[in-house]
Parts: C-alpha cells; sequence; structure tokens
C-alpha cells in the first residue's frame, strides 16, 4: 500500500471495512471526502452518526425505526390480519417495490443456521408469536431467502405456525423474468417447477 498520510490512510482503512469495498474503492471514496467541502464531509459524518444515534428497531415488528414504531407500523391502511416474515430489515424493501403487498411485516435478524451457531432462540421469533395472541393475524407469509438457512427457518416456524391455526405460505421461487433457462442452476429449475400455476 502507498504511503499516505496518516489520516487519509485510516480513512481508507475504514472504507475498506464496509462490505464491498476493497482498496481501490476505498481509496476512491478517501480521495472524493479529501476533495469534498468540508461541509459535505460534516454532513457525511453527521449522517453517519445520525444513524447510530437516532435509529432502534420497532417495539412490535423489529424493522428499523426513528420512533418506537416503525413506519408500516403505525399505518393504519395496513392490513394487519397477513405478516410478511423477513431476515433482515433490508428485505422489506424487494417486497414493497412489487406494490402487491399491504400487509405488515416481522423481522427475524437472521436465519438458524447451526454451522454459525445461530439457533431458534437468537431470532425473534417469541415476539412473532405474541403478534399472534390478539387472534386477528390470518396469514403469515415466510419470505425467508431461499438459502439452506433461509428454508430451514420457514420448516421451523411453518411447523410452529400449524398448530396455532394460522395459515403459513412460503414465496414461490424459480426463474427470474428475463434470464435464460439454460442458465438455470438445478435446485432453482426444481423450485420452479414446484412451484407452476395454473395458466
Amino acid at each position: 500500500m502507498p504511503d499516505f498520510a496518516e489520516p487519509l490512510a485510516r480513512l481508507i482503512q475504514e472504507f475498506k471495512r464496509l462490505p464491498g469495498i476493497g482498496q481501490k474503492s476505498a481509496q476512491r471514496l478517501a480521495f472524493h471526502v479529501l476533495r469534498s467541502q468540508r461541509e459535505d464531509a460534516e454532513r457525511l459524518a453527521q449522517a453517519v452518526l445520525d444513524v447510530k444515534d437516532k435509529l432502534g428497531l420497532c417495539a412490535n415488528c423489529g424493522n428499523i425505526a426513528d420512533s418506537e414504531l416503525c413506519t408500516f407500523c403505525t399505518d393504519p391502511n395496513r392490513d394487519r390480519s397477513t405478516i410478511c416474515v423477513v431476515e433482515e430489515p433490508h428485505n422489506i424493501l424487494p417486497v414493497e417495490t412489487t406494490r402487491q403487498f399491504n400487509g405488515v411485516y416481522h423481522v427475524l435478524h437472521g436465519s438458524i443456521s447451526p454451522l454459525r451457531g445461530v439457533g431458534p432462540e437468537q431470532l425473534h421469533i417469541k415476539t412473532l408469536l405474541a403478534r399472534l395472541e390478539s387472534g386477528d393475524v390470518q396469514e403469515i407469509i415466510l419470505a425467508t431467502n431461499p438459502t439452506v438457512e433461509g428454508e430451514a427457518t420457514a420448516v421451523y416456524l411453518s411447523r410452529l405456525l400449524k398448530p396455532l391455526g394460522v395459515r403459513a405460505t412460503r414465496i414461490a421461487m424459480g426463474i427470474p423474468v428475463g434470464s435464460d433457462l439454460e442458465f438455470a442452476d438445478e435446485v432453482t429449475m426444481t423450485k420452479s417447477l414446484e412451484n407452476r400455476r395454473e395458466m
């Protein structure tokens, strides 16, 4: 690594700690900050601090919130009879961009992964079960990731929910729109066939 002045080298090291940022990208970002006006750097630094100081988790669903409840839990127009369960807060965005789901969410903050030492007790499952006590919830959509851990979590939750009389559904998985069957892996193709529907 070239010799940079200590403050610049430290900034490059901090940028490198971000996911997806390697040495070259970290250097570009650091030099951009160096060339920017002081006010721009202060706004960036304040935005980073605000994320740490002013955000927390929704007391109801576990989503990111800047008050006790998130925007979905406080929205009176959301259908509270349907809960979409996701692994992480950033998994809500793809569901919302469809404009097809008007229910509420529940964030588990991970998935069951025995290899990483994550069991059901480390996830926000108890709070999900507590939300069912009102009797208003009719369906739980299990929108965990299509990974081994996501599948294991969905299976675990469906078995947990079945005796409670709540309908548990799993999001369909398969070939993405615009792709070619030639590039589909075996598991994706299998899921596509399993989740086929009447035309």
